[in-house]
Order: C-alpha cells, then structure tokens, then sequence
C-alpha cells in the first residue's frame, strides 16, 4: 500500500485546503476529522508524516503525537493549531514535534514543511517527557510571536546561552523566564540582574561578590549573583551597558565556570546557565570599541528577537484583556472592558513603550475609568487624537516631521536607505494581516510578484537579525 501523509482535523475546510495544496505537490494524504479515528488504523497502516489539529473532540492532537513518539518515533508529526501560545508551542516540542505551525498559515510554508518532513524520515527526533509548568505570562496570536514561542520550545531540552533582543518594554525579561521555566534547569534558582540599575563602580561586586575589606564600604563578605544562581540560571539584562572591565571577568566565568570574589584568592566554581538580554545594537558597540567582540560572541550563541508591540498589533486587545482582568482580581473589584472600537483605536497608536506602556495603561483605566465598558473618550486626553484628523495629524506630516528630525542628527546612511526599509516592512506587515498571512494575496494587494514579496520578507529576515 502506498503510504500518505495523514491530515487530521476536525475543520471540514482545512481538510479540504490541505489535500488540495499537497495534491498539487504530488503529495497523496489521508484525511481524517478526528485523532482516534486515525489511532485504529495502527499498526496495519503507517503514514509518511502526520499533520494534527490539538483541540479536537475526543483525544487531542498532543495525545496522538504522545501515542506515536512512543511507538512510531520515526514518523514526523507537524503540530497545527488555531488556538497558539507559548504552553501549546513548548508541549509539542517537548513531545517530539517535527514542527508547530500557528493558523491561519500561509499553505506554502506548510507544502514545504512537509515535504522537509518526509525528507527526514530516517533522522530520530528528540523526545522530551518532562512535564513543564505553566507559564500563561507571555501572550500572542502575532507570527511575530508564535516565532519566539517556537524558539522557547526547541530550547526546552538544552542550558545554552541566549541572547534576548528588543526594545525597552517589549517583555525580554518574561521571554527570560520562560526559558528558564521550560528548561532543564526549572527546579533550580532563576536570579535576574539589571546591568543598568547597577553603579558601575558596584557593578564587579554585584556579579561575583566580595572579600571583607576589599574596598571602602565592605564591612562584611557578600555572595554575588553568580554564586546564588549556581545550578541555576542568571538572567543579565541590559548586558550592553556592563563596564569594560566587568566584561572581562564574565568572559573567563563562562570560558572557565570559575571566579574570584572582589578581594578574594580563593577560586570558586559555578554551574550557571546564562541568559542575556539588550535593547541595544551590541555589534555596533562592539565596532565602536564600547563591548567584547569575544564576550559578543559567547552569549551570541543561539538569538531571539522579541517583537514590538508595533509589529504585533492584533496582540493589544488579548494583552488589554489580560491586564484588565489580573487587575480586576488582584482588587477584587469589577472588570473593566474595551469596546471594540476602543480596540481598534489602541491598535493603531505608536506604542513607542510597548507592552509596559500597555500595562501601564490599563492600570489607570481601572483605576480612573467610571464605566465598566470603556470607550474611546474614556482614554486619557494625551492618547486622544482631535477628531477630524487635521493635516496635522495626517501620515504624511507625521513623515515630514520624521524626516525634518532626522536630518537634525548626524547620520551614517543616506536617509531613504533608512526611511525605504521601514516603509517597505509597514506596508508588508499590513498586507499580511489582511490576507492572514497568505503571501500570494499580499504581493497582489501590493502589486508585487510572490517571488518580490519573498525576497522582501528575507531583506527584513536579514535586517532584525544584524540588529537595524
């Protein structure tokens, strides 16, 4: 008999959507609108590869993939599912999921996933059984998201070092503590140290600890951060402002597990995973001389970028609702709620302090607002537009103000090699959202070639990935 790639879905139209696509492929599939169902046919029938919904009537999709890295683990299964976030991402992985794809997909993502996964039959997957613990603190739907809950997820078995890059606000700290929560080190200590907070001067002893005596002020010996996250893991925010000199020590602790106190002559072993986190362009720093090309490349190990609030929009109503009812219950009082015009008005600010400043702005709506429903004109008065939107507030003014501010400051690049980019990503981004992630609609809506809009999206690939 012909082996096939097995569909299961309880959605009559994604069924329908997948056999199409992968009929096209020359991929022959077997449907099926429910994981047991498929279940009865083992072991007489064996597929290719699997591609499974988890939330379906009677056992779930994680079932069906437990069921077969158990007796099948040379069957790739590829997770799909419509209700993502960083639990779901991480239990497939841990499971032995080939991959986990977020819907809506865009079908030739999924055509090639598969096709990689019939590919890789004869390669043994990783198989994880750990149970993990809930962590219902990072949000999403946003494919800018469902990336980073990807990566948490293939890290969940391994300590290596991560480097945790966005800007102020946007939740590196959370993504932090999710590693440390769905990894192999979650029973131990997680110790967070903001870089920035630190005097500089304090900032040696703060890491290692220090001697008694060992410089004015020190009337006692101190454990420093290393030695309470030892077995565990040490979370390093704002790693691009560390001095030179602390730079140096933290090289030879990871290059060697070993320190000294400030002061001290005793060496002292330690058993750290690290994980760093900056806002900041650490290979520009590293050109200007300012960070270790070294030390850069030793925390450098594996990288993820944590999206802004900007680039995941259709996130802010889920975030506000979240707020809104941890605030509810922590005062015990009733529940503030958006209208959904009060929504769509929050989705299109700048956000230039992202989730924190969404945070913060629930906390003054329960607290100021009088209605329980709240609307647009419930909002505080800076964050309220004049209606009519004057040419002042057009987006071409808007530009022209950018543009104006730009030129002000001493710039490197030309500045449409700055501006061309950014157009270009906003424009895409905005495509994609309309067509729920269907490439070839978006490069239509935008007058583009599939094959233009691809390389764009690599240009902007390539882009977060060297830190512009």
């Amino acid at each position: 008999m012909k082996k096939t790639v097995w569909v299961i879905d309880d959605d009559d139209s994604i069924r329908w959507v997948l056999d199409k696509a992968l009929g096209q492929a020359g991929i022959p599939i077997k449907a099926f609108d429910s994981a047991d169902e498929a279940m009865h046919l083992f072991p007489n029938e064996l597929p290719l590869t699997v591609l499974s919904d988890i939330r379906m009537p009677g056992s779930s999709g994680l079932d069906f993939l437990q069921k077969i890295q158990t007796e099948f683990p040379q069957i790739p299964v590829i997770i799909m599912t419509a209700h993502s976030d960083l639990d779901s991402a991480v239990n497939s992985f841990e499971l032995g999921a080939y991959e986990y794809l977020a819907k809506p997909f865009d079908i030739d993502e999924v055509v090639n996933v598969v096709q990689r996964a019939i590919n890789s039959r004869s390669e043994s997957d990783p198989q994880i059984t750990n149970q993990i613990t809930p962590s219902g603190e990072i949000l999403g739907s946003a494919p800018a998201m469902q990336e980073v809950f990807k990566a948490i997820g293939r890290l969940s078995s391994s300590s290596f070092t991560v480097l945790i890059n966005g800007e102020s606000g946007s939740g590196k700290e959370l993504v932090a503590r999710a590693l440390h929560t769905h990894g192999p080190r979650k029973n131990e200590v997680f110790v967070a140290l903001n870089v920035a907070a630190i005097p500089r001067e304090l900032i040696e002893s703060e890491l290692f600890g220090h001697e008694k005596g060992s410089f004015t002020g020190a009337t006692s010996a101190r454990v420093g951060r290393f030695e309470q996250a030892n077995r565990g893991t040490l979370f390093l925010d704002e790693i691009g402002d560390m001095p030179i000199s602390a730079q140096t020590r933290l090289l030879r602790v990871i290059a060697d597990n070993s320190f000294y106190r400030v002061g001290g002559r005793e060496s002292l072993k330690t058993n750290v995973r690290i994980l760093a986190a900056t806002h900041q362009d650490l290979e520009l720093l590293v050109r200007q001389g300012k960070f270790r090309e070294d030390l850069f490349h030793r925390l450098n190990v594996i990288r993820i970028n944590v999206p802004s609030l900007s680039e995941r929009r259709e996130d802010i109503p889920l975030l506000a609702a979240h707020f809104l009812k941890k605030l509810a219950e922590e005062s015990q009082e009733e529940r503030k709620i958006l209208e959904k015009s009060t929504e769509d008005y929050l989705c299109n600010l700048p956000w230039p302090g992202n989730v924190r400043q969404l945070e913060n702005l629930c906390q003054w709506l329960h607290v100021m607002s009088s209605s329980t429903n709240i609307l647009v004109e419930d909002l505080p008065k800076d964050l309220i537009k004049t209606v009519g939107n004057s040419q002042g507030d057009s987006w071409e003014s808007n530009l022209s103000l950018w543009a104006n501010e730009m030129l002000e400051k001493t710039n490197s690049k030309p500045l449409l090699d700055i501006a061309m980019p950014k157009f270009e990503k906003v424009i895409i981004e905005a495509a994609l959202r309309k067509t729920k992630g269907r490439k070839k609609d978006a490069a239509q809506l935008l007058g583009w070639g599939r094959n233009t809009l691809t390389r764009k999206l690599q240009e902007i690939s390539l882009s977060k990935d060297n830190g512009e």
